[in-house]
């Protein structure tokens, strides 16, 4: 019998490795289950709950100091206009020394414009209350605009005038046609250059009709009203003969009253003739030589030969660059489309 099959056998080549293999395999299972176990012990739910607790609430304070920040900022942005216009008035209160003031009227002369009565008009009045200045000249380059509104600079600018007993010069630079020209006549003389156009006194009130686009297109236009011209100048309607006869009878009358202002203004100075008030415009020597204008002159020559104090100092009303933002945030959306069809009569 070979003693080598016999279970006590301690010989060398005898391999245990199966045996050993069999006894690691419980341990590793209770191992796993233990990291099981671990992993899902008791309170990690509320970790998780806490995370996500800490995570809003971090959200919240930026949100919060987000908010903080863009008020603080609006803040700041208010004062400093405010800082701007008090800056603004002080720098002009302060000017007493004797000197030629200045009061800009440059493009168009419409409510809400630069050239708006509102501005000019206040821009007059600091001039005209400041002891030291000797003179006020209006400085001119403007198309023209609204009769209303250079009527309105035309009435203030004589009534300080009287008021004040300052002398009021009109310095004419590219253009001083149609409203603008309403408002020089209010100077005691009106100085311009050789090549500057001068004039256009008459009165215009411009449209749109598309009704017969509208046939060709098939596109019908319901318009309701109460009142049998309530619809007048509306560009989709078709202008009556009787809406037509009272528009233009509305535009002979402010062309009269421009009339009577120029003719008020340069008195006899003027040098009459059949084409003067039909809307024409001239250079600035035929305007000197009609008596529309007085001399050729610039804003220099005005404060040294004229008022004889050289130092000018500026009244104009003008935007800063904080008020120009603050108009830009303010803007309304479509002004420029509803200006297109506004059909109010215009001195251009």
């Amino acid at each position: 019998m070979n003693d080598s099959n016999r279970p006590g056998n301690t010989d060398p080549t005898f391999d245990p490795q199966p045996d050993a293999g069999q006894a690691r395999q419980p341990a590793s299972l209770s191992q796993k289950s233990a990291e099981m176990s671990n992993s899902a012990a008791p309170g990690w739910e509320r970790a998780t709950l806490e995370k996500l607790v800490f995570a809003t609430l971090s959200e919240q304070k930026s949100t919060r100091r987000w908010k903080t920040f863009v008020r603080l900022s609006w803040l700041a942005f208010f004062i400093f206009l405010v800082w701007m216009a008090l800056q603004r008035s002080a720098s002009v209160t302060a000017a007493t020394t004797p000197h030629t003031a200045v009061v800009e009227i440059k493009g168009e002369i419409a409510a809400g414009a630069d050239a708006s009565a509102e501005f000019v008009n206040a821009a007059l009045r600091a001039a005209f209350e400041d002891k030291g200045a000797q003179a006020v000249v209006l400085l001119i380059n403007s198309p023209g605009g609204s009769p209303v509104q250079a009527g309105m600079m035309n009435d203030e600018i004589l009534r300080l005038k009287a008021l004040h007993k300052k002398p009021v010069y009109a310095v004419v630079e590219e253009t001083c046609a149609s409203a603008a020209y309403y408002v020089a006549v209010s100077a005691d003389k009106i100085f311009v250059d050789k090549a500057s156009i001068v004039g256009s006194i008459g009165v215009l009130m411009d449209g749109f009709g598309f009704t017969g686009l509208m046939e060709k297109l098939g596109v019908e236009r319901r318009l309701m009203t109460a009142g049998a011209n309530k619809g007048f100048l509306d560009p989709f309607s078709p202008q009556t003969e009787t809406q037509r006869v009272f528009a233009q009878g509305m535009l002979d009358q402010i062309h009269q009253q421009f009339i009577g202002v120029v003719k008020a203004g340069r008195g006899d100075r003027l040098k009459e003739t059949p084409e003067m008030f039909s809307g024409l415009f001239w250079s600035g020597q035929q305007s000197v030589e009609l008596g529309l204008a007085d001399q050729l002159g610039n804003l220099d020559y005005v404060a040294r030969e004229v008022v004889k104090v050289e130092e000018i100092i500026d009244y104009t009303r003008r935007d800063n660059v904080a008020e120009r933002l603050a108009k830009k945030f303010g803007a309304s959306i479509g002004e420029g489309a509803m200006r297109a069809f506004s059909a109010i009569p215009a001195l251009r």
